[in-house]
This record gives C-alpha cells, sequence and structure tokens, in this order.
C-alpha cells in the first residue's frame, strides 16, 4: 500500500479510505489473474483486421483497445456495465461513477460514503480562482475548465507518491484512485465558478456538504430551480453523457497520455481539450443552434410542411441535419429519448423544445428519403440543449464543459482500471502512405 494514509489537501488532511476503494482493493487481484491467463493462453488469437479505409479513416472500427467501463451497440446505444442506459436514468451520478468503477451499483452505505468522500474534497483551491480571474475576459469556458484542472496537477497524490519512489507497480490503482476522488469532486465546483465568472452571475456559490454531487452542481450554477427539476436535469445530463466506450477523441486521449503514467490532472485535462473539439463535445450547442435558427426563421414552431421543406433546403444547399445520426448507433439514441420524455414532461409547451419534438416525428423520414445517412434517427445532442435553454442557460459556448464534468466520471474510471491492471503504454505502429501502396500491389 502506499505509505500516505491521508491526502494532504489545501484545506488539510482527508481520509483516504473509502467504500469504494475496499471494494476495487477485493476485484482486482482476481481481474489481474483473468487477465493474465487470457493473454497466455489466447494472446496470439486474431481479433480485427484492418483495412485500408479504416487506416486513413481514424481507425474506425477497428477493435484494438479495452474498455470494460461501457459498450456502444448499433441497435441498443450505450450500456454501461452491462446495465443499458435507459435503466439507469433514474440513479444518482454518485452511483454510475461506483458502477462504472466496480462493475455494480452502490449499496445504501457505500453510497453514502462515497458521498461523504466527494465532499470531503469538494472544495475548490484558492489560488485556482486567481488563475480563473487572471485568465482574459473573453476565455473560452473549455479552456478556463482545463486551466483550472492543470494548476491543481502539483496536488496529485500518484504524481508525488511516484517521485518518491514510494509506489509499488500493483498500487499505482490506489494513488490513482485518491487524485481521481478529488479531481471529481472539484469538477462541479470548478465548473460552475467557471459559469458565474465567464458570464458574469455574480459570486461563486459553495459546495453544500448536505447535497449530493449532482445537485451540488445544479446549486453552485445559480439558476434558479423553484421546482427542482433544473437538478433533476442536471442529474440526468450527468448520468447520460458519463462514458461511451474507450475509442472516443476524449476517452481514448486521457487513456494515451495516462498510459504514460501521467496522473489524472494531466490525462483528463488531455481528454477535455480533444472533448472541446467541434467534431466531439460542441455538437449540442450547434443542434440548438440549428433548432434555434428554425425558430428564427418561421417566428416560431413551423407547421409539419415547412419543417420538412426546410429540411429539404438545408440538405439540396449541401448542410446535414445536426443531431441527426452516429458513428456507431442505428437506431434512435436512447440517450436522446430520456431526454425527449423528460422533456415532454417538464416543458412540452416551450417553443423550442416543440421544434425538437417536430424534428424527431418528421426528420427520419426525410434523411430516409434522401438515402445518403447510414443513420436516420436523433443522437442525443439533438434535444439537450434545448432544455438547458429553457432553464434559462442560454450560453451555448458552456454545455461542453457541462459535457466534461459528467465524461469525467468515465474518464477516471477507466484510468483507475488501467492501472489496477497494468495496461502498458500505447504506442501503436504506424506507417507511411509508400508503404501502403506497396501492401496493393
Amino acid at each position: 500500500m502506499p505509505s500516505t494514509t491521508y491526502v494532504q489537501s489545501h484545506k488539510g488532511a482527508v481520509s483516504n479510505t473509502t467504500m469504494l476503494k475496499d471494494v476495487l482493493a477485493a476485484q482486482i487481484p482476481a481481474l489481474r489473474a483473468e487477465i493474465k491467463e487470457l493473454v497466455k493462453a489466447h494472446g496470439e488469437k486474431v481479433i480485427s483486421e484492418v483495412t485500408i479505409a479504416q487506416l486513413y479513416g481514424g481507425m474506425r472500427g477497428v477493435k484494438a483497445l479495452i474498455c470494460d467501463t461501457s459498450l456502444v451497440e448499433p441497435d441498443r446505444g450505450l450500456i454501461l456495465r452491462g446495465h443499458p442506459i435507459n435503466e439507469l436514468t433514474q440513479c444518482l451520478p454518485d452511483d454510475i461513477f461506483f458502477l462504472l468503477c466496480t462493475g455494480r451499483l452502490p449499496s445504501t452505505a457505500e453510497r453514502a460514503d462515497l458521498q461523504r468522500a466527494l465532499a470531503e474534497r469538494a472544495d475548490v483551491p484558492d489560488y485556482v480562482w486567481d488563475v480563473m480571474r487572471a485568465l482574459p475576459a473573453d476565455s473560452h469556458p473549455m479552456s478556463m475548465l482545463v486551466a483550472g484542472i492543470i494548476a491543481m496537477q502539483h496536488e496529485s497524490v500518484f504524481a508525488h507518491e511516484y517521485a518518491a519512489g514510494t509506489l509499488s507497480t500493483d498500487d499505482y490503482w490506489i494513488a490513482t484512485l485518491e487524485d481521481a476522488l478529488t479531481l471529481l469532486a472539484r469538477m462541479p465546483g470548478l465548473a460552475a465558478g467557471i459559469y458565474r465568472l465567464r458570464f458574469g452571475k455574480g459570486d461563486l456559490i459553495p459546495y453544500d456538504k448536505k447535497r449530493q454531487w449532482g445537485a451540488n452542481y445544479a446549486h453552485m450554477l445559480g439558476i434558479p430551480d423553484p421546482s427542482g427539476e433544473f437538478t433533476n436535469l442536471i442529474n440526468l445530463y450527468l448520468v447520460l453523457h458519463s462514458d461511451h466506450e474507450g475509442g472516443n477523441v476524449s476517452a481514448f486521449s486521457c487513456a494515451t497520455v495516462g498510459s504514460a503514467l501521467s496522473d489524472a490532472y494531466y490525462s483528463v485535462g488531455a481528454g477535455l481539450s480533444g472533448l472541446a473539439g467541434p467534431l466531439h463535445g460542441l455538437a449540442n450547442q450547434e443542434c440548438l443552434a440549428f433548432v434555434l435558427d428554425i425558430r428564427d426563421h418561421f417566428k416560431g414552431v413551423p407547421s409539419d410542411e415547412q419543417l420538412v421543406q426546410y429540411a429539404w433546403d438545408k440538405l439540396n444547399s449541401g448542410h446535414v441535419i445536426p443531431g441527426y445520426g452516429h458513428a456507431v448507433l442505428r437506431a434512435t439514441d436512447p440517450r436522446f429519448t430520456a431526454f425527449h420524455e423528460f422533456g415532454k414532461r417538464v416543458c412540452p409547451g416551450d417553443e423550442v423544445f416543440q421544434i425538437v419534438d417536430k424534428m424527431f416525428r418528421l426528420i427520419p423520414d426525410v434523411l430516409k428519403k434522401q438515402g445518403k445517412a447510414k443513420n436516420p434517427y436523433p443522437n442525443v445532442d439533438a434535444g439537450s440543449g434545448a432544455l438547458l435553454h429553457h432553464f434559462g442557460m442560454t450560453e451555448v459556448s458552456y454545455y461542453t464543459v457541462l459535457f466534461s464534468v459528467s465524461r469525467a466520471m468515465g474518464m477516471l474510471s477507466q484510468l483507475v482500471i488501467a492501472r489496477a491492471m497494468g495496461y502498458p503504454i500505447i504506442r501503436p505502429k504506424s506507417v507511411q502512405t509508400d508503404w501502403v501502396k506497396a501492401q496493393c500491389k
């Protein structure tokens, strides 16, 4: 075990004894033995082939990674540790992190213990706010988030104990779990503080130790929530975006950096830099912008005929319909379904949501008739932005920060597991175009 029995934070000593750690400590030896035996007995078995199209197409579909936390199946969507995502929508985000790490949902006592551990670590250090306030006033919220995470790197338990030589290889995961808990605990406060600083929302709101992790995020954003439904939406958002296999840009970037034994702060900072890209985490704001353009164009909710013609005009001019189609899915994204059901219950009269609902009824048939889309159905981004907009979060450049708080659960759980299993540094072999040409002769 690591030599320390506590984490020395800016506020003082924090216990590193958690039920989550105990559950993982009981599971890991058998999992290590299972993987060792798999590689020993079947290490030469071929499980994937790579085509030239995949080589030049971003390795799309190449089976070359291990990710035990989640799976995306074309006809079922996201599955977290064997649980279809639509079966988890009533869970707390805290439960989901425990599930991703251990493969099972927590007991009541384990949930309370995890919430205690997160609350103990939740206060964002003052020096982080000094960094945030020193950034240009027009900084992108994602730049602020990554800067805040990297600023805290000097507190990494893993980095300190590795440098001190007090960690054995078998115990890398323990120090990594400490970093994961601290970073995850601080993500809501950092993200909410960025929202309030960047968009002039007033003073920072402190973490309420009596609220659970996701509810605290909603609370610290400061958006009025008399009905409690905004908190429900934030919890749902955090659950639905928590993980999505290991091959997406953010998860893969985090895993690659982490495989070099970079600590959780460096690794998650790298992953979130990938999430900030327009082809990854910015999709929800692009979808909302499209819906708002429809509303503004028609001065409200269009008729079915008007919306269909609008869609055809966009497609015929070379544009796509944002929020429709998916790299893996070949059916309606169950995460969209969860958001759609929430909207029908909470804000059925909202014009923006009514357009989203109408698009869901009409756009798939348009795309089927066009014949170019492999999947004509909506993905998660088609509806999430409209719900945030309904509650008054109209600053669309912030939406990816909200995505980041959720996806940190997946990246951190994958990182802990990778350290526990002793996965090696990620180092695929690259080839040159001349070599590819030679293979074609």
